[in-house]
């Protein structure tokens, strides 16, 4: 055990317990379920019968030890409370999602990425151990080796099917004060994959450092790698909490300079650009719209206010416009498939901009040592893109529901690529078990959790319950 500088006021233990009692009281044969008032998923659910397992003394920041760089954290602590934390001993998690409201339980059982992800993996991948709550009412602990092995490979992508994280170690890494980017503009999509590979292979571009990563594309003939370098200096730094708009900082500035600490949530303000959908990027409602408002986590719940309500469903239905389809995911290709899944996704989707994220598992012992995760099964030394598109689109004459996300996943699964499911999807559940590590899922599932207390993997990502 690491001496670990605990935070005064976080009672982890009577958490637990305070968990504990609440699986207690769940009537036997009853589905058990989280009691969460917020979630960053899209994926609509029943609603439940019972009450929920009580997680409100669970999202805290246990300690972290600057020396070991490492930091013990509640499984329902969201990434801005875990930044506060580790910036102030000039360390972050070596991924961070790039919503603060994305919690590190839910980023490592549902998949979390960002611009770190071409050097240092997935958020799952920095976790040294974890006590996890089984289906069966019982804490263990995971570890890489040992007993409960099984469940430290299984849980990510699990989704809560297999038990929810209490406390999780993770590594750290120490960071500047600042970060410098380079918008490097491509306006071509084969140019901009060899650019991806060679900042992956060298974690270099044109003879400077990057430290990360992400990029945007606005059409086949108009896209943006963003180079990223952590810095002790910056001749000035941009603000994009206020008016300016960051996604679009990238087609004027060659050159840019951020605080680390709002380069970490750079994309939050206006949810990538999604914030558009409410007006938000209107130079007159951005002044009178409380800055206190400008985050992802308000927009989901105007988002889910709009599922209960469906106001502006009705106001298109009353103008004449058809329904739309709701097309918000992020996909995994292989990085020599993404420039002609592209352009299939600009042809037949036609929806603009994208987000583009390589990724690539993480090594950390040297290469060929990635050690692959059986429920989302990406290949160890394969350079992937995480491409993220969120919005809608007309339901066409004819058509159904559902129908253009359908078409994604055949297209997605035709490039050898992987779909992450914190939003809708269609596979039918012979499909589902073949590209989500069906076998291991049920072998651990009737370990841990025999009765099937909690819902299922295909159930929760499929059939919303």
């Amino acid at each position: 055990m690491c001496a670990v500088r605990v935070d005064h006021g976080i009672d982890h233990d009577g958490a637990v317990d305070l968990l504990r009692r609440s699986y207690a009281a769940v009537p036997a044969g009853e589905t058990v379920r989280l009691a969460k008032r917020t979630s960053n998923l899209f994926r609509p659910r029943s609603a439940p019968s019972v009450p929920g397992l009580d997680v409100s003394g669970l999202g805290g920041v246990i300690g972290v030890d600057p020396e070991a760089r490492t930091a013990d954290v509640q499984g329902m602590c969201t990434y801005e409370r875990l930044v506060d934390a580790t910036l102030a001993h000039g360390l972050m998690p070596l991924v961070v999602p790039q919503l603060r409201t994305i919690t590190l339980g839910g980023a490592v059982t549902g998949l979390g990425i960002e611009s770190t992800s071409f050097r240092n993996g997935l958020p799952h991948e920095s976790v040294l151990e974890m006590d996890v709550l089984t289906g069966a009412g019982e804490i263990v602990a995971a570890r890489p080796d040992g007993e409960h092995a099984d469940l430290f490979a299984a849980f990510p992508n699990s989704l809560g099917s297999l038990g929810y994280a209490t406390r999780l170690r993770i590594e750290l890494a120490p960071v500047r004060r600042y970060v410098a980017l380079r918008n490097v503009r491509f306006t071509d999509l084969t140019a901009l994959t060899d650019a991806i590979g060679e900042v992956t292979a060298t974690r270099s571009w044109a003879g400077e450092p990057v430290d990360a990563m992400d990029g945007v594309v606005f059409s086949p003939g108009e896209a943006y790698l963003v180079l990223a370098a952590f810095t002790d200096a910056a001749p000035r730094v941009s603000d994009y909490t206020g008016q300016d708009i960051y996604y679009r900082s990238l087609r004027r500035l060659t050159r840019d300079w951020l605080s680390t600490y709002d380069y970490l949530w750079r994309w939050d303000t206006d949810w990538f650009w999604c914030s558009a959908a409410f007006g938000v990027q209107h130079p007159v409602v951005r002044r009178v719209w409380p800055a206190r408002w400008r985050r992802s986590d308000v927009y989901h719940r105007l988002v889910r206010l709009e599922h209960r309500h469906q106001v502006a469903a009705r106001i298109d239905r009353l103008r004449g416009q058809p329904a739309r389809e709701r097309v918000v995911q992020d996909v995994e290709i292989p990085l020599e498939g993404m420039a002609d899944f592209l352009r299939w996704f600009t042809r037949e989707v036609r929806m603009s901009p994208v987000w583009l994220c390589p990724l690539r598992l993480r090594e950390p012992a040297g290469p060929g040592s990635a050690r692959p995760w059986p429920l989302y099964p990406l290949r160890p030394g394969q350079n992937y893109v995480n491409i993220g598109f969120w919005g809608t689109v007309p339901i066409a004459e004819g058509a159904a529901d559902g129908d253009v996300n359908r078409l994604i996943e055949r297209a997605v699964s035709d490039a050898g690529g992987h779909k992450s499911l914190y939003s809708d999807a269609y596979y039918d559940r012979q499909a589902f078990d073949r590209l989500y590590g069906g076998e291991t899922w049920h072998a651990v599932k009737d370990r841990y959790d025999p009765d099937h207390r909690l819902t299922g993997l295909y159930e929760k990502a499929v059939a919303r319950r």
